[in-house]
C-alpha cells in the first residue's frame, strides 16, 4: 500500500450514506475485498464503529474519535483500523475472540496447514491492512446490547463465515449490519476452520426475521433500503450453495475421485490461483459438501477416500 492510501486527506473523502445515527462509509470499489464499508453509530453518550475496515483509515475525526468497537466478527481486513483506536474496548463473539486477541490466534481460526506460508501471510496483513492483535479484546454472546444512548446495538448470533459471525442491529434506526453475509456473485465463504456450511444455510435461513429496515454488507453490494429487492439478492446468494453441489457432482460424472483430485480442480477459485490460504480453503469447502452428499445418499465413499455417485 502506498502513502497515499495510508492518511486521511490523502484520497478523496469516502462517500456517505446516513441513517439518522447510523453513518455508513463506502470504501473503494463499495467496499470490495481488501476494502470494506465502514459503519458508524452516533449515540448521544457513545460513538460506536462496527467493525473497523480498510477505508477507516481515511474517515479522519468521525472514526478516530469511535469510543467503543464491536466487531461483527474477526478477519485481517475488518480490523484494519483498530490501530487508530488504541484506547477504545473493542468487543467481539466469544467464538471468534482468540483469533481478534492474537496472531497465533487468527491463524488456528484460519487453520492454515502450511506453516511456511504463514510469515508470508502475516507480513502481507501488516503491510496491506495495517494488522494488529488486540490481546485486550472482550467477549460478548448472542443477543447482547450496547447502549449508546437515543440508540442501542444488539448482536444476533449468525455463524457459519465464522464461528463467531453477527449481524449486528442499530435500533431505533433499523440498520442490520450484516458483514460478511455479503450477498455477493462469489457466494458464501466458509472455508476457514471455524467455518460451517451447516451454520451458514441456517443462518440465511433466519436472517430475513431481523426487524431491519436497512441492511448494510461489509463488501461489494453495500446498502440495501428496499426489503424486495434484499430478499432477492439473499435468495440468489443462498443458491450458489446448491450451485456448487451440483458443480461437485457434475465433476464426478467421469470417474470417482479424491478429495485431493476435487481440490485440484477447484471449486471456489480458478484453476491455477494461488494464495497462502486457496487450498486449505478449497479442501475445507468441499469437503463439507462432500459430507452433506454423502449423508443424503447421494455420493458414496470408499475406504481410500474416493468419492463416486450413488
Amino acid at each position: 500500500m502506498d502513502a497515499a492510501a495510508r492518511e486521511p486527506g490523502s484520497r478523496p473523502q469516502a462517500a456517505r450514506a446516513d441513517f439518522g445515527r447510523v453513518s455508513v462509509f463506502f470504501g473503494d470499489k463499495n467496499g470490495k475485498y481488501p476494502d470494506g464499508n465502514q459503519v458508524i453509530v452516533r449515540g448521544s453518550d457513545t460513538r460506536a464503529a462496527l467493525d473497523a475496515v480498510l477505508v477507516s483509515n481515511t474517515i479522519g475525526p468521525e472514526f478516530d474519535s469511535a469510543e467503543l468497537v464491536v466487531m461483527g466478527h474477526v478477519h485481517e481486513d475488518h480490523m484494519a483500523g483498530l490501530h487508530r483506536l488504541p484506547r477504545a474496548p473493542v468487543y467481539v463473539h466469544d467464538a471468534d475472540l482468540q483469533a481478534a486477541r492474537s496472531p497465533e490466534g487468527l491463524i488456528a481460526a484460519f487453520g492454515t496447514a502450511d506453516q511456511a506460508r504463514i510469515p508470508e501471510m502475516l507480513d502481507r496483513f501488516r503491510r496491506d491492512l495495517f494488522y494488529a492483535p488486540r490481546p485486550d479484546a472482550q467477549g460478548y454472546r448472542d443477543g447482547a446490547v450496547w447502549d449508546l444512548g437515543q440508540a442501542q446495538i444488539r448482536a444476533f448470533h449468525m455463524p457459519g463465515h465464522t464461528a463467531g459471525h453477527c449481524v449486528l442491529l442499530v435500533e431505533p434506526e433499523g440498520v442490520a449490519f450484516i458483514g460478511d453475509i455479503d450477498l455477493t456473485g462469489f457466494g458464501p465463504y466458509y472455508g476457514d476452520a471455524s467455518s460451517s456450511l451447516r451454520d451458514f444455510r441456517d443462518s440465511l435461513m433466519r436472517l430475513p426475521a431481523i426487524p431491519a429496515k436497512v441492511w448494510v454488507t461489509a463488501h461489494h453490494r453495500g446498502v440495501y433500503t428496499d426489503r424486495d429487492h434484499f430478499l432477492r439478492d439473499l435468495a440468489a446468494y443462498a443458491a450458489k450453495l446448491d450451485e456448487r453441489e451440483q458443480r461437485l457432482l457434475d465433476m464426478l460424472v467421469q470417474s470417482p475421485q479424491t478429495l485431493e483430485q476435487l481440490v485440484e480442480q477447484r471449486l471456489l477459485y480458478p484453476p491455477g490461483y494461488d494464495s497462502p490460504w486457496v487450498v486449505d480453503a478449497e479442501t475445507r469447502t468441499i469437503s463439507q459438501h462432500l459430507a452433506e452428499l454423502v449423508s443424503d445418499g447421494r455420493l458414496q465413499v470408499n475406504e481410500q477416500g474416493v468419492y463416486r455417485r450413488s
